[in-house]
């Protein structure tokens, strides 16, 4: 009998319409299937989407009641033979090399966990921005000997390094930061993590500007949590943007002249300097989208201050709303309940 080295793992809600094509890739890798699982854990669905995990060939589907993606991905850890687990989502369509470069770094014992990247077929001004918006953030990635942010839509772990350091946090009930949460604590702990930029998955990503800011309100609400717990990480990690600081500073710093100008109008000066000060630092990913997609690079100054917005009140937000009462993580969930027709490991 062949060995599982590998377990895959896919949190699913309400994915009927998108988890069968996440599967299907997974069956299609070029790592010879009897040496991985597939393993789709339902997250209280009340839709087909474990229905359709089955059909579309995934070796297990758990189901657990509904308690969000962290837990999800806890349970279906738990659940896996491999000894590195692969982390994606379900509206995620890996290529079919997937597995193969996530887990070649997993050559070198020294590393702990890995992260791919994102691509997308779509074409809507606000998709282009946001996968440029991501490939700036790889490129600056790719440079370093290692990192300490892994998302989870395409991630991979040693499973005996993941259940010692507790896995997922499960008191983010929607996706956000969990992943961040575990990257900032196995960087902690002195573990190492790599960028594998050639680990590929297609995702949809959102096609209107205001979903764009509604994801980016939520995730910098949840972000506040992370900062509270990792205050270390104010000051940055390799995956945020540094400039975003600096905006987050000339936003306030706007804001807060155009209400003095209120009762000192020279104060408004001070407010036209700083909105100018922002547009400049949107500079570098200008010229840099500017070569691969100019009506990307026109919009970034404007999506960029209105982003700055929604993020900096997103943040503020969560500190006041996460310090009071500390919130802190449950633990992992020790057992799924798995479909009685589904053979056990």
């Amino acid at each position: 009998m062949s060995e599982i080295r590998f377990s895959v793992i896919v949190p699913a809600y309400q994915a009927e319409a998108t988890i069968g094509k996440c599967v299907r890739a997974l069956n299609e890798q070029t790592v010879p299937r009897e040496h991985y699982e597939i393993i789709v854990v339902d997250d209280g669905s009340t839709d087909r989407t474990a229905d359709v995990a089955r059909q579309a060939g995934a070796d297990r589907v758990l189901t657990i009641p509904h308690g969000g993606p962290a837990a999800a991905r806890n349970a279906g850890a738990e659940a896996a033979r491999g000894e590195i687990l692969l982390f994606t989502d379900a509206d995620c369509e890996p290529f079919p090399d997937w597995i193969e470069r996530m887990t070649a770094p997993f050559a070198d014992p020294q590393v702990a966990g890995a992260k791919g990247v994102y691509r997308t077929r779509q074409r809507s001004l606000i998709a282009r921005l946001v996968q440029l918006e991501y490939e700036f953030r790889y490129e600056r990635m790719a440079r370093l000997p290692s990192i300490d942010f892994i998302d989870t839509y395409a991630a991979a772990y040693r499973r005996a390094v993941f259940l010692r350091e507790g896995g997922f946090p499960t008191d983010v009930p929607v996706p956000s930061v969990e992943d961040i949460d575990l990257s900032f604590r196995l960087a902690q702990a002195g573990y190492r993590l790599v960028f594998v930029p050639d680990a590929r998955v297609w995702h949809t990503h959102p096609s209107t500007l205001k979903a764009y800011l509604a994801r980016k309100a939520r995730y910098s609400f949840w972000r506040g949590l992370i900062y509270l717990r990792h205050p270390e990480k104010r000051r940055g990690d390799t995956h945020t943007d540094p400039a975003l600081k600096r905006q987050f500073a000339l936003l306030l710093l706007m804001l807060l002249s155009l209400a003095g100008g209120i009762i000192w109008r020279p104060l408004w000066l001070v407010a036209g300097g700083a909105l100018l000060a922002f547009f400049l630092t949107t500079l570098p990913f200008v010229r840099w989208a500017g070569r691969r997609d100019r009506a990307v690079a026109l919009a970034w100054p404007w999506v960029t201050l209105l982003r700055g917005l929604v993020q900096g009140t997103g943040l503020a937000c969560g500190l006041l709303y996460h310090r009071w009462p500390r919130r802190t993580a449950r633990p992992i969930p020790k057992k799924a309940q798995e479909f009685p027709s589904d053979p056990r490991p």
